[in-house]
């Protein structure tokens, strides 16, 4: 392309992606056995859009979730995989389908399949939260106010924003310590601590967390090393 239409040429959002990867995620997504369970068929009843609290702030419709998964529309599923399964707060108010549909059930497996294949999508949602999975490996527990950002967790809503700009706020009229570190609040055993890391490496989970990303993997196993020694473990 030449002249001034080339200087509007939009590059495309996602690289290139041939149609037969595609059929193979949706077949992936298909072949779990929650699928069936939660796929009956649409009414366009609208109630899911209307009980889902996600719908309030994005463009996001667990209505269309469940038409594309019903008209097995390859190239749709495939871009709501990039974009639209991470707008969902898995609150499941979309159990109120009268057809008995679970477009939360159905995104929980989009979700687990975009991971599980190490998509660019995945990488992004998720980086916010890796923060919460150090957290979770180091002290046993997850979100502590002070990691409250809204660049981190965008799907959180405009709470999580006020939260954050008033944390000092909150922290004079709720003085415990807990309101700086999660260290403090809980005091997880390490025999607990220990257990956890064993249950994420057998399961397969700090693999998966080893394809997202990398220097957080190393991070945990580095952690964790000495407290498995000093316990008496060897993997």
């Amino acid at each position: 392309m030449t002249g001034i239409g080339a200087a509007f040429k939009l590059e495309p959002k996602y690289p290139e992606v041939p149609y037969e990867e595609k059929a193979r995620l949706f077949a992936e997504i298909k072949a779990d056995a929650r699928y069936d369970d939660y796929l009956y068929g649409c009414y366009e009843c609208g109630i899911c859009v209307a009980a889902c609290p996600s719908a309030r702030y994005y463009d996001f419709s667990p209505r269309r979730i469940a038409q594309a998964a019903a008209r097995e529309d390859v190239e749709l599923i495939f871009e709501q995989i990039q974009e639209d399964i991470w707008d969902c707060s898995q609150c499941f108010s979309c159990l109120r389908c009268p057809r008995g549909n679970n477009p939360g059930g159905i995104i929980t497996i989009m979700r687990e399949v975009a991971v599980n294949n190490g998509l660019d999508s995945a990488r992004e949602a998720l980086k916010g939260y890796t923060r919460i999975i150090y957290k979770i490996m180091s002290t046993g527990t997850q979100v502590s106010p002070d990691m409250l950002q809204a660049d981190a967790f965008p799907d959180w809503g405009p709470t999580v924003a006020a939260t954050s700009e008033n944390l000092e706020l909150w922290r004079r009229a709720l003085p415990p310590d807990t309101h700086h570190t999660t260290k403090t609040g809980w005091q997880i055993s390490t025999k607990t601590l220990v257990e956890l890391y064993l249950i994420w490496h057998k399961t397969g989970a700090l693999d998966l967390i080893s394809e997202l990303d990398e220097g957080l993997h190393s991070l945990l196993e580095e952690v964790m090393e000495d407290l498995l020694e000093e316990e008496g473990y060897e993997l």
